[in-house]
């Protein structure tokens, strides 16, 4: 049975708009060598529609050093109402979400890797599908939609596997829903 981990770029104020605008500062060895370990064992990558917009826009122009080639080749699974048809190595979940995934999830393999949280990542809270998450907080305020600001899942504890500091001043929470 596969793994799915979600990691999520954060702001100390609990946003999660735009990173692309507050997080780029902040990248650097630690940054970088830290994403190249949550890739190892990486099979696919989970996305819902927005992130895999951004992604895809982004990630597709570059090549060039290890990480992002294996970004780019490895298999994309998308979330989305609106989309028809993907590019970039992706292919759609058919019918419904969550239901997809946990079929995702009971196969043989490596494990899943979703970025971004939005409404996908509220379905997936709700019907238990994350086993991970990396929640990278940046010490930075921003404005912009927070971190499950519309979430309806009622109370959800997760315990701590760790804590990652970084010298930029990130710092990584590694958690896990408790049984």
């Amino acid at each position: 049975m596969r793994k799915l981990i979600e990691s999520t770029f954060v702001t100390l104020n609990g946003s999660i708009d735009n990173p692309q605008h507050w997080s780029p500062p902040y990248w650097d060895d630690e940054h970088s060598g830290y994403s190249l370990k949550l890739m190892e064992n990486t099979e696919a990558l989970l996305l819902g529609r927005a992130t895999y917009e951004s992604f895809a826009e982004a990630w597709s122009q570059r090549s060039g050093d290890p990480y992002t080639d294996n970004f780019n080749a490895m298999p994309k699974y998308v979330a989305s109402r609106t989309l028809t048809e993907t590019k970039w190595n992706a292919k759609l979940l058919e019918g419904d979400a969550a239901e997809a995934v946990r079929k995702l999830k009971e196969e043989d393999g490596g494990d899943l890797l979703k970025f971004g949280t939005g409404s996908f990542s509220q379905t997936l809270l709700e019907h238990k599908l994350v086993d991970e998450y990396h929640f990278w907080i940046f010490p930075v305020l921003a404005d912009g939609e927070q971190l499950f600001a519309e979430s309806k899942i009622g109370i959800n504890h997760l315990e701590l596997l760790g804590t990652t500091t970084f010298k930029s001043g990130i710092v990584v929470h590694k958690l896990a829903p408790k049984a």
